[in-house]
C-alpha cells in the first residue's frame, strides 16, 4: 500500500484549507481503494517555529525535538499531495518553513498540488514545483486549481464542480505511478551496498 500524506498548507485562522484536504483526503482514499491510504497532515498540528536548526538539513538531520517529529511524520510517507492557497502570488510561509526544515525525508518521493485561491493558486504552486527538485521530488504533472469564484459558495463554503473530481482522480492516478516506479529511490540501501 503507498502511505500518502495530504499536507495542509495553510496554519492562518479561518482558511479554507480544511474542507479542501478533507474532501482530497476523502476522494482520493475513495479512488484509489486498497492501493493507497491517504492520511491528513496539518501543519497546524505541528507547530513548527521558524526554522531553528543551525545545520541546513542536506548536510544533516535536524536536532530539536519538533524536527525530530516532523521529520518521522514526512518520512513514513511514499508520496503527497499539497493543498494549498496563495498569498500574494507565494505559497504560505508556514509551507515553505515545513519544507525547508527536511531534505532526505522529501527524496524519492512523488508531490501533487491541489491549490485554492481566485485564480487556483497557480503561481503559489509554481514556486513549490521549482522547490520539488532540487529535494529530489518527482514533481508530477496534473495539478487541481481550485477557484474561490467558481468553487466556493461566498468565497468561503467548498463546493467544488464536478469536473475537479475528475482532476482529482487523474491527479491521484499520475501520483500512485510515480509512487511505484520510484520505490527503488526509497527503500533502504542493502547492507552490501554500504
Amino acid at each position: 500500500m503507498i502511505r500518502t500524506g495530504v499536507i495542509l498548507g495553510s496554519t492562518r485562522p479561518g482558511r479554507n484549507g480544511e474542507q479542501v484536504a478533507r474532501w482530497v483526503r476523502d476522494m482520493a482514499a475513495e479512488h484509489a481503494g486498497d492501493a493507497a491510504d491517504f492520511e491528513l497532515v496539518d501543519l497546524k498540528d505541528h507547530a513548527l517555529p521558524l526554522l531553528d536548526e543551525a545545520v541546513p538539513a542536506r548536510r544533516a538531520p535536524g536536532q530539536q525535538p519538533h524536527t525530530r517529529r516532523w521529520a518521522e511524520r514526512i518520512g513514513s510517507f511514499d508520496a503527497f499531495v499539497v493543498v494549498t492557497p496563495e498569498y500574494n502570488t507565494a505559497p504560505p510561509a508556514a509551507l515553505t518553513n515545513a519544507i525547508d526544515y527536511l531534505y532526505d525525508e522529501w527524496g524519492g518521493k512523488p508531490v501533487g498540488y491541489v491549490g485554492y485561491g481566485l485564480y487556483g493558486a497557480v503561481m503559489a504552486v509554481q514556486k513549490l514545483r521549482a522547490q520539488a527538485g532540487p529535494l529530489r521530488m518527482a514533481d508530477i504533472g496534473p495539478q487541481v486549481a481550485l477557484s474561490l469564484r467558481e468553487d466556493f459558495v461566498n468565497f468561503a463554503e467548498f463546493t467544488p464542480q464536478e469536473l475537479r473530481t475528475a482532476e482529482l482522480r487523474g491527479l491521484v492516478d499520475e501520483l500512485l505511478a510515480w509512487a511505484g516506479a520510484l520505490r527503488p529511490l526509497r527503500a533502504p540501501a542493502s547492507p552490501a551496498a554500504v
